[in-house]
């Protein structure tokens, strides 16, 4: 059967001929492509790799030896979990445009997969009664001056903290800048349980020189300020990663069972001081201290 690849019988061969004869079957373009008929399939109904010709009368479907190479680089870019949404951007991009895609879809896939991690260190923990908390976090203690901090404070359940932190830390942040700058590194204070069923309130605070506490008070609404107490406090550092939630609360456990464990009493709430640059820092980067202020 002549499924339109031969020539007709005769001397010499058309130019549509010739080009008819470089073509590849769908089986054959998929074999050399390194996939599979089906997943052929997925990707020309997807847009991703149309064949080069239609047989008008069989239906069949041709392929450019040409083409390969993206065929493959489709094989290689799935081999990543990439979805074909992206795997088409890729497609649409400049080699080097290209390159840069791929890298940030994988920046993202490690971010995704540091999270997960540590998402299951804390359902291990959690689902074992804190069985192998101790070995997990390390805790520390210290004592904190006194601090002049401006503050921001709100009601907030977990999903709002993303948001709200990041924005309340930039506000304060600026006021700082009129006023010396920021002396210390910012933390938040949670006065009650920020979960599913309760709303903290939550607490931003930036420290800022004592010396500048008169032109705070004269400069008006501008921020909210109060003194922190000196004390001392128990902590454990985290990871970026680990701040996410619900896993940055198997942080707050490991101090809690440690205070629990040495008999040490709790004496303010629970709070979070954030000492990195947390938009340069990567997954694993040590960003935050998880600390309860205690009795020395």
């Amino acid at each position: 059967m002549n499924h339109g690849l031969d020539p007709a019988p005769g001397a010499g061969r058309s130019v549509a001929g010739a080009e008819e004869e470089r073509l590849l079957t769908t089986g054959e373009f998929a074999r050399r492509g390194l996939l599979s008929p089906k997943a052929l399939r997925l990707y020309d109904r997807q847009g991703l790799l149309p064949p080069d010709r239609i047989d008008p009368d069989s239906g069949y479907r041709y392929y450019r030896p040409e083409r390969l190479a993206t065929a493959r680089l489709i094989v290689r870019l799935r081999g990543l979990d990439m979805p074909l949404a992206v795997v088409a951007e890729v497609l649409a991009l400049p080699g080097p445009a290209a390159a840069e895609r791929v890298a940030a879809y994988w920046a993202a896939v490690e971010r995704r997969t540091a999270s997960q991690r540590t998402l299951a260190d804390h359902l291990r923990v959690q689902l074992s009664g804190l069985e192998g908390i101790d070995e997990m976090y390390r805790i520390e203690q210290r004592d904190v001056p006194e601090q002049l901090v401006l503050t921001e404070q709100r009601r907030a359940k977990p999903e709002e903290l993303d948001r709200f932190i990041p924005e309340a830390t930039a506000r304060l942040e600026a006021v700082a800048a009129a006023h010396g700058g920021v002396a210390a590194a910012p933390f938040v204070v949670y006065h009650g349980d920020v979960n599913e069923d309760a709303d903290g309130p939550v607490e931003v605070c930036v420290p800022v020189d004592p010396a500048r506490a008169g032109e705070l008070t004269a400069a008006g609404p501008t921020a909210a300020h109060r003194t922190e107490p000196a004390h001392r406090e128990a902590y454990t550092t985290i990871t970026k990663a680990q701040v996410e939630y619900p896993q940055i609360l198997s942080a707050y456990d490991a101090v809690c069972a440690w205070m629990e464990r040495t008999g040490t009493p709790r004496t303010g709430p629970g709070r979070e001081v954030y000492f990195a640059d947390w938009a340069t820092a990567e997954p694993s980067d040590q960003v935050c201290d998880i600390a309860f202020p205690i009795s020395g």
